[in-house]
C-alpha cells in the first residue's frame, strides 16, 4: 500500500517512522522543503509553529545520512534547550527505525561536559542537536568534529537572534565546509539576520509559507478588557472558571512571571514556572513535571514556552500583549492543536488598542467578552462605534443646542423640549432678518 510521502522517494525506514506518529499527508511546507532539500539546494524556510517545518527538514537530510561513516553528517542549533531537546527526540524518533545504528547526540548547557568529551573521545555522533553554546563549546574544545559535516540547520533564527546567539551560530558555521548545504528556518526574517545569510548561503532558495489560518479553527479567540479592573483577579477568575484541562499563562518579562505567579500561588493556585532567569536544571525539571501533567497552571515568558509542545494545552491566556506581536500566533499556537478543541484569550487595557488593530490586520479575529458575575460571557464590540452610520455633514453643529440638549439629559423638564424648539425658531428668524439686512445693503 503506497503512503503519501512516498512521493519524496523517502528511504523505506522514514516511512516508517512517520507512519508511527501519525503523519498520513504532507503539509504545505513539507510539500515545498523535501525536494529542494534533497537536490542540494540552500533554502531559507520561513513558516509558522506547527507547520510541521521539523520533518520538513530531517527527513531528507537522514535520507541523505550515510550510517557506515563515523563522521559529524548534519548539524542542528536550537536557540533554547527545551527546542534542542524537541529537535533531539523527533530526530531519535527517525534514527531508532534505521537498521544501521544512527548516532544522535544533544548538546546543550545544564548538562555534564566532560561527560560529553570523553563519550566523544570515543565515537562522534552522526546528528549533533544543541544550544550554540555549547556546541560551540565542544567544538572549541577539539571534542566535536564538525570540518566533516554537509549539513547544517538553523532552526528558530529570529528567535537565535533575539537571544544573542547569532555569533555563536556564525563561528559554528564557519568550522563546517564551505560546499556544505545550509538550511534556516524561521517564523520571520530580520533585517539584521540578512549578513549571516549573505555570508552563509549560496543563492537560497526562499520558501515561504503562510498558514492559511493564523490560528486552528478549532481555538476560541477571546479579548477581554481590562479596564478598571484588577488584572489578577481576572486571571484567577478565568483559570477557575471551568476548570481548564492544562492552562499555559504568557506574560512579556521574568519579573510579571514571577509577580503574576507569586500571586495565583497567594490565592491556593498550585503554579508552574518558566522563564529563562530560572536555572537549566529547575527549568529540566519543571518541563519534565509540566509533560507529566504534575501542573494544571503554567506561568511562562515566550522565549521560554517556544520548547512547550504538549498536546493537551486547553487554555491559553495573555496576560499582555506581547511587546513582538509575532509571538501572539506562537502563544495561541500552543493550544487548539491536532484538531483539539482550545481556548485562547488576551487580555488589553486602552494603550494596547493600536497593537491588537495590527493583530487583526493579520486576520486574526477575537470575540469580545467579559467576566460577569462569575461567568464568561460575550460583550460588546470594542470598535462598534466606528460601525455607526456617520451624521450626514449637512447638519450644523450649534454648540448652544448642543448644550441644552446635554443640559436635558441630566435634568429633564417638563416642557423641556418646547424650550428648545423656541430657542431653535428663534435663532431661524434672526439669521432671516441678518440675510435681508444685507440683501439690502
Amino acid at each position: 500500500m503506497t503512503h503519501p510521502f512516498d512521493k519524496f522517494n523517502l528511504s523505506p525506514y522514514l516511512i516508517e517512522a512517520i507512519s508511527e506518529i501519525g503523519f498520513n499527508e504532507p503539509t504545505d511546507i513539507q510539500n515545498k522543503v523535501i525536494p529542494e532539500i534533497k537536490k542540494g539546494r540552500d533554502i531559507i524556510g520561513q513558516s509558522q509553529t506547527g507547520s510541521g517545518k521539523t520533518h520538513a527538514f530531517l527527513l531528507p537530510l537522514f535520507n541523505k545520512l550515510n550510517p557506515e561513516r563515523n563522521t559529524v553528517q548534519i548539524v542542528i542549533t536550537a536557540p533554547s534547550r527545551e527546542l534542542a531537546e524537541q529537535l533531539y527526540n523527533a530526530a531519535s524518533q527517525l534514527a531508532e527505525h534505521s537498521e544501521q545504528e544512527i548516532i544522535v547526540q544533544s548538546f546543550i548547557g545544564g548538562t555534564d561536559k566532560n561527560r560529553q568529551i570523553q563519550k566523544l573521545s570515543n565515537k562522534q555522533p552522526h546528528v549533533a542537536i544543541g544550544t550554540p553554546g555549547r556546541l560551540l563549546d565542544m567544538i572549541n574544545a577539539n571534542a566535536l568534529l564538525t570540518h566533516t559535516a554537509q549539513f547544517m540547520v538553523v532552526d528558530e533564527a529570529d528567535m537565535t537572534l533575539d537571544m544573542g546567539f547569532l555569533e555563536d551560530v556564525d563561528q559554528i558555521a564557519s568550522r563546517l565546509p564551505e560546499k556544505g548545504q545550509m538550511l534556516v528556518f524561521s517564523a520571520t526574517i530580520p533585517q539584521k539576520l540578512q549578513p549571516f545569510l549573505k555570508k552563509y548561503m549560496k543563492s537560497p532558495l526562499i520558501i515561504e509559507v503562510e498558514n492559511e489560518q493564523v490560528i486552528a479553527d478549532t481555538v476560541d479567540n477571546w479579548l477581554i478588557s481590562t479596564k478598571g479592573k484588577n488584572k489578577i483577579d481576572m486571571i484567577y477568575n478565568l483559570l477557575t472558571i471551568g476548570q481548564p484541562y492544562l492552562a499555559l499563562v504568557f506574560a512579556n518579562t521574568k519579573e510579571h512571571v514571577d509577580d503574576i505567579a507569586h500571586s495565583l500561588k497567594k490565592k491556593g493556585l498550585d503554579v508552574a514556572v518558566i522563564h529563562g532567569g530560572i536555572s537549566s536544571r529547575e527549568r529540566r525539571r519543571v518541563m519534565r513535571q509540566v509533560q507529566n501533567l504534575d501542573y494544571q497552571y503554567v506561568v511562562a515568558t515566550d522565549l521560554a514556552a517556544r520548547g512547550i509542545d504538549i498536546e493537551g494545552i486547553s487554555h491559553v491566556i495573555n496576560a499582555e500583549v506581547p511587546q513582538d506581536l509575532d509571538f501572539f500566533v506562537h502563544r495561541v499556537g500552543r493550544t487548539g492543536r491536532n484538531q483539539l478543541p482550545g481556548t485562547a484569550i488576551t487580555l488589553y487595557g486602552p494603550d494596547d488598542e493600536q497593537d491588537i488593530q495590527i493583530i487583526e490586520k493579520k486576520g486574526i479575529e477575537f470575540k469580545p467578552k467579559e467576566i460577569k458575575n462569575g461567568e464568561i460571557v460575550d460583550s460588546y464590540d470594542r470598535n462598534r462605534r466606528d460601525k455607526r452610520k456617520p451624521v450626514s455633514k449637512e447638519v450644523s453643529f450649534d454648540p448652544e443646542i448642543h448644550g441644552m440638549r446635554k443640559k436635558a439629559k441630566k435634568n429633564i423638564k417638563p416642557g423641556y423640549k418646547r424650550k428648545i424648539e423656541r430657542k431653535k425658531q428663534a435663532k431661524r428668524q434672526r439669521a432671516r432678518r441678518l440675510n435681508r439686512r444685507n440683501d439690502s445693503d
